[in-house]
């Protein structure tokens, strides 16, 4: 007990401690964020922008898809170049090539060695240096720069409003002909695009980098590494090797057994349990996120294969009617629903099993959910197309369309319906365990878990209601992660592993105490790293050099759990085996094997191969984002969202026997495939694009004079392999859960569902 109280006590601390600091920075985020000017105006008095028109350009971006057609600081998809890059360099070769003509030559590359050294100091001095006034508002640039706005604006005024010079751009940037329905949202989103290239490369106040931290890389106007990417680096690498070491001791110290075979229960336990009417109202749940899990891959496919064809599907010309930047949006926000509904209808099936308690009205609260929940996903979804085919009014789009901001796209009304479902969620979870909670004080520690981090799933998406329509993007970008990386990275994770542990102490396979300990002891490791890790998505975003360095020291410890995951992987494979009885739950109890695997090497590996500064630096926002993206994701969440589908369906019918065929070739082949789908085709490719980044520019990393090479092309051709058979398991899953149903994934003979009736109450 007293080792329990120690393990509250330092999660107690680490919370407080690292949300102190979380929100200390995030003031001065606010504090220090790129202005926006309220005018820009030319030394010679043209009036160029005002505040006005570009934060009207950000609500156009938006509308657009944002973060899901291109990226601007690097978040967002990978088809179509990072606006705030390509506006970058274009500007500046513009300026140069005006200078050379001056001179009397044909461009600057028709210029000599030392007179193109010369003119480059000359144009990192002109873009570099910080002529916004602070007591004005008022940002000053020379008539040079405002020529070089202008031929942006045109070129990018033909790009999106349905030039046909430009279609061929358009096909390899995978838009549709007509993005941005009118000359005056043009002009605005012109506007926006400048000035997030403006904080890109001016150096902020009395320091010599800019407010992206020299972000993106471009020696043509002196975006290079600063010194701090190289010191942060160097130290979170240190970090990483002392948190193995320190967490291997202490693991090798405090290495309990579980249980002794010869203690384990000789029949299943779940046998025993006859589900409630509301836990039996979770059931079609997961028809649901089986469907959902279904037309999400559907989207990836068409999604992916807009990566070569980039206006058709197969010579069919789908862009016109479902563009790249809805299915992309589409595809995300699917897998965040499906894998959340998963979650979120097994603490509903587990809530009431714990306490042995179905209160009054319950199955009528988790049908009204059921039904929230289907409104939200298909208003939200029809919505975000509204809103990306320029069929919404601004305002409308911020509140019923399309946000812009990657996997917090859907409008702010479906964010607040969102909301207020989760705390309905929330309310029905604690009235059914809190009988439990009152009564079994041997699992109150565990309960508490359960309760909190359900609790914390709720409060934390609160973060994404907190940005408006024109907030700052440096601001925007700071609450998005809140809700991308302590919503979904972090307290879904503590809420899934207290959900295991439930399990497995409900089978009998582990102790109370063991598990409370285990579980406190996992969730004070992550949390360490994970709460201020958060800061490492805003190295480049406008934040001060001090997010820099706590985000990279910190994100590094998030990598220390994960070299150790082998063992629980070894822990879950042992546990499947400990009884006869415990085979017929194999196949969940693989998915979280697959879960501890993806972990090392989606969230492990592949992400600390992009987290160091000096890394993501060249990487932010190419290919080698959706190795980490999709193995992280969907390996960790969603194969752990399908292992608690299967969980509970067995629960739901533990005296069937389930023919083993189908759903073991489908999680075989959805792993294989998924590794297959990483490994031939983004992975290299976003190899080359850092190289191309390091050598030339992030600018030409994501151009297409550099994607559209045959080689780059072959290799988006190489993800059908694993693609197609990780469809194919997709859809072997699909059936297997509709055969449930049917009957031709039983096997013969076996007995009906258990009738609805009073459980027994099973303390933890």
């Amino acid at each position: 007990m007293n080792a329990t109280r120690r393990l509250w006590f330092s999660l107690g601390t680490v919370v407080f401690l690292s949300f102190a600091v979380l929100g200390y920075y995030g003031w001065e985020i606010y504090r220090q964020a790129p202005p926006i000017p309220k005018q820009v105006v030319t030394t010679d008095g043209q009036l160029v922008f005002t505040a006005d028109t570009i934060q009207t350009g950000q609500q156009v971006w938006q509308t657009t898809g944002g973060q899901e057609l291109g990226s601007v600081w690097g978040h967002g998809s990978y088809h179509a170049p990072d606006w705030s890059a390509d506006w970058l360099h274009r500007e500046a070769v513009f300026i140069l090539n005006h200078w050379a003509q001056a001179n009397g030559q044909a461009d600057f590359e028709a210029l000599k060695a030392d007179d193109k050294i010369l003119l480059q100091e000359r144009l990192k001095r002109e873009m570099r240096t910080n002529s916004y006034d602070p007591a004005t508002g008022i940002l000053t640039i020379t008539p040079e720069r405002a020529a070089a706005i202008q031929a942006n604006s045109d070129y990018y005024s033909s790009l999106f409003t349905g030039d046909p010079k430009m279609a061929s751009l358009r096909e390899a940037y995978a838009m549709k002909m007509v993005t941005v329905k009118d000359a005056d949202r043009m002009a605005a989103l012109n506007a926006f695009f400048f000035w997030t290239a403006w904080a890109a490369v001016t150096e902020r106040p009395g320091q010599p980098i800019t407010y992206t931290n020299n972000w993106p890389a471009d020696k043509l106007v002196g975006n290079e590494p600063a010194s701090s990417l190289l010191l942060w680096t160097g130290f979170s690498v240190i970090l990483l090797l002392a948190g193995i070491g320190a967490l291997s001791a202490y693991y090798a110290s405090h290495n309990d057994e579980p249980k002794d075979v010869s203690e384990l229960p000789r029949q299943d336990p779940l046998l025993a349990l006859t589900p409630t009417p509301s836990m039996r109202a979770t059931l079609k749940y997961f028809w649901v996120v089986t469907a959902l899990i279904v037309v999400q891959i559907i989207l990836g496919i068409v999604t992916a294969h807009y990566g070569v064809e980039g206006t058709a599907l197969y010579g069919f010309p789908l862009a016109e009617i479902l563009p790249y930047s809805v299915t992309r949006t589409w595809h995300l926000q699917l897998g965040i629903f499906w894998i959340a509904t998963s979650w979120l209808a097994t603490g509903l099936f587990v809530a009431p099993a714990v306490s042995g308690y179905e209160p009054k009205g319950q199955r009528l609260g988790v049908n009204f959910l059921f039904l929230c929940l289907l409104i939200i996903v298909v208003g939200s979804l029809a919505g975000q197309w509204f809103g990306v085919m320029q069929k919404l009014e601004l305002g409308t789009n911020f509140w019923f369309g399309h946000q812009g901001y990657e996997y917090v796209d859907l409008g702010r009304f479906w964010q607040i319906f969102l909301a207020v479902g989760l705390f309905l969620w929330l309310f029905l979870m604690t009235r059914a365990i809190w009988p439990a909670f009152r009564s079994d004080r041997e699992g109150r520690h565990l309960l508490a878990l359960f309760l909190i981090s359900s609790a914390a799933i709720a409060l934390f998406y609160l973060a994404g209601l907190m940005w408006g329509q024109r907030s700052n993007l440096a601001v925007v970008e700071y609450w998005r992660w809140w809700v991308v990386h302590l919503w979904v990275e972090g307290f879904f994770e503590v809420f899934a592993t207290v959900v295991i542990a439930f399990l497995f102490v409900r089978m009998g396979l582990l102790g109370v105490r063991l598990a409370t300990q285990t579980v406190l002891f996992s969730t004070i490791i992550f949390l360490a790293g994970g709460i201020l890790g958060t800061f490492h998505h805003l190295y480049f975003s406008g934040t001060p050099t001090a997010v820099l360095a706590i985000g990279s020291s910190f994100s590094a410890l998030e990598v220390v759990p994960l070299v150790l995951i082998g063992f629980e992987a070894y822990h879950n494979l042992r546990l499947g085996r400990a009884a006869p009885w415990v085979q017929a739950y194999r196949w969940p109890i693989y998915c979280f094997i697959s879960v501890a695997f993806w972990n090392l090497v989606g969230a492990g590996i592949f992400g600390f191969l992009i987290n160091p500064p000096i890394a993501l630096y060249y990487m932010q926002g190419l290919n080698t984002t959706p190795v980490h993206g999709h193995s992280a994701l969907f390996g960790v969440y969603g194969m752990l969202g399908i292992g608690l589908m299967l969980f509970v369906l067995k629960g739901l019918a533990g005296r069937q026997i389930w023919k083993n065929g189908l759903i073991k070739f489908s999680l075989w082949s959805i792993n294989i495939g998924l590794g297959l789908m990483i490994l031939l085709s983004p992975l290299p490719i976003g190899f080359l694009q850092t190289l191309a980044a390091f050598d030339h520019g992030y600018w030409y990393a994501r151009s297409a004079e550099f994607m559209q090479t045959p080689l780059l092309d072959t290799l988006r051709w190489l993800r059908v392999i694993g693609d197609t058979l990780f469809g194919i398991g997709i859809l072997g899953l699909a059936l297997f859960v509709l055969g449930l149903k049917t009957g031709w994934s039983t096997q013969v003979g076996t007995s009906d569902l258990p009738q609805e009736g009073v459980i027994r109450p099973v303390h933890v």
